[in-house]
């Protein structure tokens, strides 16, 4: 090779420091404005989407590798998870202007003390203080109106829904599972249906209790098509009575192998203690009344209904048929034995909770959704954006009987209803949460620890749409509705 000259081996000596740092300067400066960029990104995504931090991100891209690189990706995005589920109860997290312990839904009535309710409740007659709400109508706009009753819509028109608010009645309580807070006969204090079997030792097929001889159905006319169809019917009311009536009705009921359940009115979920008491008593129902008895009856098997007229004469063929053969009439007592069905359970289960605390969990949730409505509420983040651009969603979920919401989070990834079940059920779980109606059911039919997930629906939804009517139908659905609804918030019923 050749040599340079003396001079010139000379000035690249000299000339490598300047370059050296000339090469540090511009890669500081290029750095510089790299980390600016990444920061201008990562304000973008916080204002545009509530991204979390990147610096939370994960720090791996591209193609998922496999064996041991993968096992680190993978704890890395559960990390990233997990801060970020972190993130989102902080940010998401509400301070309501009333607390409910320290200054209760106060109902105008009779003194009550509701302390065992999941929200603080107090029934009282207040000396200044305003009301959230009264039985009754009222002047005050600020006070919530309620019409509460037990009985037909047919005798007492102002128990029908709609003309209740036509009159002026925000909060409806009536038998209908429509109502806003459903008042049913059922309690499984008040009627041990689990209660043993006894020897059926009457002679004649079934017992009555009418004492209503106006009443505005064709029961009545029922029982006297079945006397004239040879069905034996002892009656012990003050309609058609042919037996002294000073007796123990359940314990009556215990000697027949059926029960004429007939109610005053058809009408639906219009179900009383007459269809109850048979059931505790082990006589088979048979129903005049509600069209929709199925929905509680223990199973399909277990009653007998006459929706018409001319449905005796079928009815009358079956009660000799089952009355003559054992075997097929112990079918219809086999719930005793299986325990009811789920849609059974997850219908009277609330009952778990009385009546007057569910208007207060109701009042409470009212109350809160009116704050949620303000300003202040409208920034919350409701969800949170990876690096790798998938969305956690915050969502809230609190069992139907109860006021307090748990926090669940669910990913974009897999928005299913599938997923949504299984992240309730893992967040109930891990706080040891037992069913609200535990103590209240007999033994034999609690169950043991597993919690079983009956029905999820929206917050805010009537026991009639939420047992029978609401349903997401498809993941896409249920992922349209969390768009619209940020935070949204559950209810869930357990079996």
């Amino acid at each position: 090779m050749g040599t340079y000259p003396a001079s010139r081996r000379r000035f690249w000596p000299g000339l490598v420091p300047i370059f050296a740092i000339v090469v540090v300067v511009g890669e500081i400066a290029f750095l510089v404005r790299l980390d600016m960029a990444e920061k201008a990104t990562m304000v973008q995504n916080w204002t545009n989407s509530f991204s979390f931090p990147s610096s939370f991100a994960p720090r791996r891209s591209g193609a998922l590798p496999s064996g041991s690189a993968r096992h680190v990706l993978e704890e890395e995005e559960e990390e990233e998870n997990r801060r970020c589920r972190e993130w989102l109860e902080r940010e998401d997290s509400v301070f309501y202007s009333r607390n409910f312990d320290e200054d209760p839904v106060l109902v105008a009535g009779a003194n009550q003390d509701w302390s065992s309710c999941s929200v603080g409740c107090k029934f009282g007659f207040p000396d200044s203080k305003i009301p959230d709400a009264t039985f009754g109508l009222s002047t005050n706009p600020a006070t919530a109106t309620v019409h509460r009753s037990m009985e037909s819509s047919q005798y007492y028109m102002e128990n029908n829904i709609r003309l209740a608010r036509r009159r002026g009645y925000s909060i409806i309580m009536t038998t209908s599972l429509s109502s806003d807070v459903p008042v049913g006969y059922f309690s499984w204090a008040e009627y041990d249906i689990m209660a043993p079997l006894q020897p059926k030792t009457a002679e004649d097929h079934a017992a009555a209790f009418i004492s209503n001889c106006g009443a505005r159905n064709f029961r009545l006319q029922a029982l006297e098509m079945l006397e004239k169809l040879d069905i034996k019917i002892d009656s012990y009311g003050s309609c058609h009575r042919n037996h002294d009536g000073d007796v123990d009705k359940v314990d009556t009921l215990k000697k027949y192998k059926f029960s004429l359940a007939f109610e005053n009115s058809n009408e639906e979920d219009y179900v009383t203690e007459k269809f109850f008491q048979s059931l505790v008593a082990g006589s088979v129902p048979v129903v005049v009344g509600a069209p929709n008895i199925r929905d509680f009856a223990p199973s399909i098997d277990s009653f007998l209904h006459i929706r018409k007229l001319e449905d005796v004469n079928a009815v009358a063929k079956t009660m000799k048929y089952l009355a003559a053969n054992p075997a097929a009439f112990n079918k219809t007592l086999s719930w005793k034995f299986d325990g009811p069905s789920d849609s059974f359970n997850a219908l009277v289960d609330m009952a778990a909770v009385h009546s007057s605390c569910r208007l207060c969990i109701y009042l409470a949730t009212k109350i809160q959704d009116k704050e949620e409505a303000s300003a202040r509420f409208k920034n919350r983040p409701c969800k949170c954006k990876s690096k790798a651009g998938s969305l956690l969603y915050h969502l809230y979920v609190r069992e139907r009987g109860r006021f307090k919401t748990e926090s669940v989070f669910l990913s974009s990834r897999n928005v299913s209803l599938k997923a949504l079940e299984s992240a309730v059920l893992a967040k109930f779980k891990s706080i040891n949460h037992a069913p609200i109606w535990k103590s209240e059911r007999p033994k034999s039919i609690r169950g043991g620890d597993e919690l079983r997930l009956y029905r999820i629906y929206p917050v805010g939804l009537t026991q009639r749409e939420a047992l029978y009517g609401f349903r997401f139908g498809t993941d896409s659905a249920l992922q349209k509705h969390i768009d619209d609804h940020p935070c949204s918030k559950f209810e869930v019923i357990f079996v």
